[in-house]
């Protein structure tokens, strides 16, 4: 029988994380599965308790490919470093909220250890999630950096008293030139994120779509856009009149757009698998995440 693999993903800058670390990593070994860390982790979790030196490392010990799942023990922040981390594998996300509510995390630390058990069983479903493949091509054509987001791919000027010029460009059509702070393309996932705060529209994860805002455009036309999530969306740095720029994926990876350079924004052939062990509406994760007024709601929670 393979040996299970499960990465364990916590960082060691708050106490109860590193206590619910080391208790699922008990309950994995317990099960007779292999718990993983991150090189990284494993390192900052050792210097606050050795036990975690003894745990098995991702990379040296144990091959991405290897992976059966992550248990990721933060908010949507780590989850988004836990994606990066089994990428190039089939294994997906667990979430267990250990700080303030997000929208990717699955369940409360408080439903830790029935969580744990419920992945040694294999009861947990799997949700995919649309992801964005993401190009950087220079003023000849070629390709100069490549990567890839699950909330939003953003363009942003690289000075604060500089904007920059782009050309904004849908299936290989240009739609409008203006001079703006950036622009996000945003995932569903990633449209109660950046996407949010910029005044873009909250897409369900259900509705498969590619959003995309301005940021602080110097034009009449510069409202949010929603597009198929087949679209090609396009963004040129004007030669000549720009600024440079700079692109950032998940807030996590970035890189220098000079002008000219141009950024290509598709959807990506591998989603992000998230496990889910119970269905959660995302009407109730919205009320939950911004406390909204629902007092007086006389529904009975069926078609209306």
């Amino acid at each position: 029988m393979n040996e299970r693999n499960i990465l364990v993903v916590a960082h060691a800058g708050r106490e109860d994380t590193v206590a619910a670390a080391r208790r699922v990593i008990e309950l994995l070994r317990g099960a007779g599965a292999r718990p993983v860390l991150a090189e990284d982790d494993r390192r900052d979790l050792a210097s606050v308790d050795r036990y975690f030196s003894g745990v098995d490392a991702l990379g040296p010990e144990v091959g991405q490919s290897d992976l059966e799942l992550a248990i990721v023990l933060g908010g949507d922040g780590t989850i988004l470093r836990a994606a990066e981390l089994v990428r190039g594998s089939a294994a997906p996300v667990l979430g267990i909220n250990m700080g303030h509510v997000g929208f990717l995390a699955e369940i409360d630390r408080d439903n830790m250890e029935a969580a744990v058990h419920r992945v040694i069983d294999r009861d947990y479903e799997v949700e995919e999630r649309l992801a964005l493949s993401v190009r950087v091509k220079d003023v000849d054509g070629a390709v100069v950096y490549e990567t890839w987001a699950l909330n939003e791919a953003t363009v942003e000027k690289a000075s604060r008293e500089r904007m920059i010029e782009i050309v904004l460009e849908i299936d290989g059509r240009p739609l409008s030139s203006f001079g703006c702070d950036g622009m996000v393309v945003s995932t569903p996932t990633g449209s109660t994120a950046y996407n949010f705060s910029a005044g873009g529209p909250v897409i369900w994860p259900s509705v498969e779509a590619i959003a995309v805002v301005p940021l602080s455009a110097h034009a009449l036309f510069a409202k949010p856009l929603v597009v198929s999530p087949d679209a090609s969306v396009a963004i040129e740095m004007l030669e000549g009149t720009s600024g440079a720029g700079i692109l950032w994926c998940d807030g996590r990876r970035s890189h220098e757009l000079p002008p000219g350079a141009r950024v290509v924004v598709r959807r990506s052939s591998r989603p992000v698998r998230l496990a889910r062990l119970h269905p959660t509406a995302f009407t109730n994760r919205l009320v939950r995440k911004f406390q909204l007024p629902v007092a007086g709601w006389r529904g009975q929670g069926g078609a209306a």
